[in-house]
């Protein structure tokens, strides 16, 4: 930027007044000097950045003479790309903390034990310590000896415990597994909050509306409007808990599988097969036996029905017969 100050003096002529004389020339020496403060500190970036031209020279003299004839000015502010380089700002700007991330973290381990009995106590104590919960456990004996017998517990531990019980439960065993899984859930939990501040002031500006005084359909409708803010802040609401509840808390999945398979049951000797069979067949020679005297003990009870039964159907055969005999007639003698 250049600046070109020209003043044009027309010739003295005697002035009468002397004292207004001065007063006019200290007001433009403190206007020169203001505008001076004002253009030299945009002017000094493009004189430091390439050389001046040849009419820079005079440009100067007339402002050195006008710097050193007014009153000296207040330093020219300092522009903000400077301040910000300052260490102070830089130190300050580093202080600041970041947002820390709002992260869902689930583990998964998967352990070899020499028992599952004794594991499955190990694990109530570490998460007991913890100040955990058990959110499910699972242990059932496969219907194959050769297979090995496996448990799985379902872990709820604080996030910040997460590491430390993963680190205590890995030493009950081989570890065969291990992951980590986290989802990054700040968006949404921004997003929900600024949900539930609008919705807020949302019912205060209608809670606001309904003291006014109005006709019953405007009063019905903003009643209505009001219940659709509240049931969408209780359901915002209930989001945000249980996001920030499964923040707090992370979930291990914990599988315990034993060293070994479960040992095959031998097989019975001959002698301990006969004595079963014929234990097993005595039985149920002694439940026959039982059974055909229970049968005999009904029979006895219901004989007066049987008999009567029985004297009825013979009493109609021997009607039936008598009906259907033929009668014989005797012959005629002749005459």
């Amino acid at each position: 930027m250049k600046t070109h100050l020209k003043i044009n003096s027309p010739p003295p002529k005697p002035n009468p007044n002397p004292a207004n004389n001065s007063t006019a020339r200290f007001a433009v020496a403190v206007f020169l000097t203001l505008s001076s403060a004002i253009a030299l500190p945009s002017c000094g970036g493009d004189q430091s950045t390439g050389s001046a031209p040849p009419d820079a020279a005079s440009s100067r003299i007339p402002e050195n003479q006008v710097a050193t004839s007014a009153p000296q000015s207040a330093p020219a502010p300092e522009p903000a790309a400077q301040r910000s380089k300052t260490p102070g700002a830089s130190k300050k700007a580093a202080e600041t903390p970041a947002t820390r991330p709002q992260l869902i973290k689930k583990a998964q381990l998967s352990l070899v034990v020499k028992s599952l009995d004794a594991s499955t106590k190990s694990v109530t104590n570490i998460v007991e310590k913890q100040q955990g919960d058990i959110l499910g456990f699972q242990n059932q004996k496969p219907p194959d000896s050769s297979v090995r017998q496996t448990a799985s517990v379902e872990i709820r531990v604080p996030q910040e415990r997460l590491e430390t019980t993963l680190e205590a439960l890995a030493k009950l065993g081989t570890v065969e597994n291990r992951a980590l899984t986290a989802e990054d859930v700040t968006n949404q939990l921004v997003d929900s909050e600024a949900r539930l501040r609008n919705l807020r002031k949302s019912e205060e500006m209608v809670l606001k509306i309904m003291e006014r005084s109005g006709s019953v359909g405007d009063v019905l409708k903003v009643s209505q409007e009001l219940s659709n803010i509240r049931e969408s802040i209780e359901r915002i609401d209930a989001q945000l808990k249980s996001l920030r509840n499964q923040v707090a808390y992370s979930t291990i999945s914990l599988t315990l599988e034993a060293a070994v398979s479960a040992q095959q049951t031998p097989e019975p000797s001959l002698g301990l097969r006969v004595q079963e069979t014929w234990g097993k067949a005595t039985h149920s020679v002694g439940e026959l036996t039982l059974g055909l005297f229970a049968l005999g003990i009904w029979l006895l009870a219901y004989s007066p029905y049987f008999l009567l039964i029985a004297a009825a159907v013979y009493g109609f055969n021997r009607f039936k017969k008598q009906h259907s005999v033929p009668q014989i007639q005797e012959p005629k003698p002749p005459q």
